[in-house]
């Protein structure tokens, strides 16, 4: 898993490593169960920003936290981006 601007903060890393029991019967965990993983060692404040955010596995937006994910794969928690 790898954080980006405000939710490297929260987090207190860059990315880490998350190990998942598989929940599904071709070894796959749910992203939900990798962001539930996640939120359960890192509190309060990381729970506020992942609830803005937005993910991307392997480089590809999801927006269903139900996606499949497989060892190995890589999901980015990017928060909202202002420009200007």
């Amino acid at each position: 898993m790898r954080y980006f601007a405000g939710a490297r903060e929260a987090a207190g890393v860059a990315e880490e490593t998350v190990q998942v029991a598989p929940a599904l019967p071709n070894g796959a965990v749910l992203a939900s169960d990798v962001v539930d993983a996640v939120l359960s060692s890192h509190g309060r404040r990381l729970a506020q920003v992942v609830a803005a955010c937005s993910f991307l596995l392997n480089g590809v937006a999801v927006r269903d936290r139900g996606a499949e994910v497989a060892e190995g794969d890589e999901l980015d928690v990017l928060p909202p981006f202002a420009g200007g």
